[in-house]
């Protein structure tokens, strides 16, 4: 009997019913995008990159993807086959893309209902029996879904764009990246090429000494110009190497796909560049971070006035009760018989719960999300002015990363090339000696080192101007094979003295 009871009327179970399923139609729930919340991401590769993007769930996504890199590992990596790998392979972009699923589950969750709270009590003893059912509901809680799911959606809208910048600033790196390894490569294969002429000149300093015909310090120079090419090409090859591994983990490839293969040179100069118009406006218009800063924004307001709106009350709960008591009472008859008579109370009624604001009337409440708008606000508007100097920055490097490895292609080295064929027609009419040849060639070596440096960094600024536009971090700067400068400029300068 007391089982039969607790499952209540037939008209109290729709009630019942009929409240929950009031609360799933004010809530509006939302479902997970097929897509894992992907759109903002794929369509900003798309657009910006050319590029795909994938999230790796389970083992044929992860096979499909493996084939696909493998495919493009065939040949040798271009800037943009690299980018399309690493946007495929890079573990650290899906676990950006676990953290935007993450965040969708944060947004779903705020659309749902609140739960309600189901209580059963039974109270026995003494022949009595009393059996109490409650269902709380937050009211307020309930209330205010609409608003604190549109706070959630605008999260989940930021979260969307900061995905979309992970994707363009591992886009961005692994462009620069891989510059930095052609430049590398292309420096090694220049060095060897010097050391070869050096090691000939070296050995011919050999016979002619021992024919007479060139003294101990003109020889002693043309094997000391040697050793130091020797030290240079080691110097560079570390730096080739070290390059390579730097680009390998911008890739996320490992086991036999670490073997790709990478051009000769980098790529020529173009013949004309990006104009200065308007790159102020494509960066506020295009910035990925800056469309992330401005859902957290609008995020922080809807919070701002819904925190203003409810803050003298923190909650209401609705109690649904229903109490059911029943009591046994044993009686004797005019026969003497004894009786058991039932008494059977039924009582229902609704309980409300809210806190009296007696101590905090909700100022603190308040303060804080008036503090937290404002410093949200700040942060966008700081942001904003650092695009437009990001924007004029990255073009100036562009420009003057352009003009000086055009310089130094079209002036500079074909001078070296004519100073280098004078200098050889000189001393083999004995009109200067090998200390002479050793300067004009030490200088020759550096002058290419920096050609190739300077075009390296033309590519990397090409590559920041772009990450200026649409977002994905600015400042690749202009590392990656100082030390062979340096290197050759050190021993320029001890051949001087």
């Amino acid at each position: 009997m007391t089982s039969q009871d607790c499952k209540g009327t037939p008209h109290h179970r729709l009630r019942l019913l009929g409240g929950v399923a009031i609360a799933l139609l004010l809530g509006g729930c939302a479902s997970f995008s097929p897509d894992a919340g992907l759109s903002v991401a794929q369509n900003v590769a798309y657009t910006e990159l050319n590029k795909d993007v994938v999230k790796v769930t389970n083992e044929a996504e992860a096979l499909a993807t493996q084939q696909r890199v493998e495919e493009l590992l065939r040949r040798p990596l271009t800037a943009d086959s690299a980018v399309q790998i690493a946007l495929l392979k890079n573990r650290g972009l899906q676990a950006d893309f676990n953290e935007l699923g993450v965040s969708e589950a944060e947004y779903v969750q705020a659309t749902l209902p609140p739960n309600p709270t189901v209580a059963l009590s039974r109270l026995g003893g003494n022949l009595e029996l009393e059996v109490e059912r409650q269902i709380v509901i937050g009211l307020f809680e309930l209330a205010t879904l609409p608003a604190r799911a549109a706070i959630a959606q605008q999260q989940f809208r930021a979260a969307q764009f900061r995905a979309a910048e992970a994707v363009l600033r591992l886009a961005a790196e692994t462009r620069r990246e891989y510059y930095r390894a052609i430049a590398a490569n292309q420096q090694v294969a220049f060095m060897q090429q010097a050391l070869g002429t050096a090691e000939t000149a070296s050995e011919l300093a050999k016979q002619l000494g021992e024919s007479g015909s060139m003294n101990k310090l003109e020889q002693a120079r043309e094997h000391a110009f040697y050793q130091e090419l020797g030290a240079q090409l080691a110097r560079a090859r570390i730096e080739q190497k070290v390059a390579r591994e730097r680009l390998i983990r911008q890739l996320g490839v490992w086991g036999r796909d670490i073997d790709f293969r990478l051009p000769s040179s980098l790529p020529p100069l173009p013949a004309r560049i990006a104009s200065a118009k308007d790159i102020e406006r494509q960066a506020l218009e295009k910035r990925v971070d800056l469309q992330a800063l401005r859902n957290d924004l609008t995020g922080v307001a809807s919070q701002f006035g819904l925190t203003n709106a409810t803050r003298f009350v923190t909650d209401i709960e609705l109690a649904g009760i229903s109490s059911y008591e029943r009591a046994k009472s044993f009686t004797t008859n005019e026969l003497g018989e004894t009786e058991v008579e039932r008494e059977v109370v039924k009582r229902r009624g609704l309980e409300i719960e809210f806190q009296i604001p007696i101590f905090d009337f909700g100022g603190t409440a308040t303060r804080n999300a008036q503090e937290t708008y404002m410093a949200a606000a700040n942060r966008l508007a700081e942001r904003a002015v650092n695009v437009r100097s990001e924007a004029r920055e990255a073009y100036l490097r562009y420009r003057g990363n352009y003009d000086l490895a055009r310089h130094y292609q079209g002036r500079v080295l074909p001078l070296q090339k004519r100073i280098q064929d004078e200098a050889l027609l000189q001393y083999s009419g004995m009109l200067v000696d090998v200390s002479q040849l050793i300067l004009d060639a030490r200088a020759r070596i550096l002058s290419n080192v920096d050609a190739i440096n300077a075009r390296r960094d033309f590519w990397i600024a090409d590559t920041d101007l772009k990450a200026a536009l649409i977002g994905g971090g600015v400042g690749g700067g202009e590392g990656g094979g100082e030390a062979t400068t340096a290197a050759a400029g050190g021993g320029a300068g001890a051949g001087g003295h």
